[in-house]
């Protein structure tokens, strides 16, 4: 989980999206493999990408991705899940939106997908729905933001990471790009499996999967 950055609406901007670029960059260069990005919008995704594709353009990036569109049909889907091929001579990384038609229903299991980057916690939008059952719950003396924000986003944070491990012989990383799981109220929810997740920041994320991908080579022997 990383501690130096932020999806939040009023955080924004091209300093965040640059930093998210670069944890991005410092993951996929771990191993050699696939990955899945789970962005929180279109916008914020197409802000990522217009960095990765000048940074390709510039020098290269080592990987190559490829977006979700907001539209596509069974053969545009067909083809996006071809392109996770097993031990890929080149990493590549598909570039997704949390709750979209790549966060559940797809099994990339054992070499296919090798890690997942997760931005931002998934809370839904406040809207008139939401604000009616966060009163609901609160009037019961519940906390109604749990209830109408805070589950649901990470309902859909859950989902998103559950690509990465479909079966016991899965192994790979899962990456947290937003500051806000590092409150106690996300870590609550978090599986009893990540009890052992590590806080990362752009200083030492390389060094942490370094090490992940070493410790991970051990246990195989």
């Amino acid at each position: 989980a990383a501690s130096d950055v932020s999806s939040r609406y009023s955080r924004r901007g091209k300093d965040q999206y640059e930093r998210i670029s670069d944890y991005i960059e410092a993951v996929i260069r771990g191993k050699n493999g696939n990955y899945i990005l789970f962005f929180p919008s279109y916008q914020f995704l197409e802000a990522v990408q217009d960095i990765l594709e000048k940074r390709q353009a510039e020098g290269g990036l080592g990987f190559r991705f490829m977006a979700q569109a907001s539209h596509m049909s069974e053969e545009d889907r067909e083809r996006f899940l071809l392109r996770f091929e097993e031990e890929p001579k080149e990493s590549f990384a598909g570039l997704c939106v949390m709750g979209g038609i790549f966060s559940e229903g797809i099994d990339l299991t054992e070499d296919k997908l090798i890690g997942a980057m997760i931005i931002g916690t998934g809370l839904p939008q406040v809207c008139l729905e939401r604000e009616l059952l966060k009163y609901y719950f609160d009037r019961k003396n519940l906390n109604g933001f749990d209830y109408a924000y805070l589950y649901p986003g990470m309902n859909k944070v859950l989902q998103s990471a559950g690509r990465v491990i479909r079966t016991d012989q899965d192994r790979g990383v899962i990456a947290l790009l937003d500051e806000r799981f590092m409150d106690r109220r996300c870590q609550e929810v978090f599986p009893r499996e990540w009890n052992d997740f590590q806080i990362c920041n752009s200083e030492n994320i390389e060094e942490k999967i370094a090490g992940f991908w070493k410790e991970e080579q051990m246990d195989k022997r």
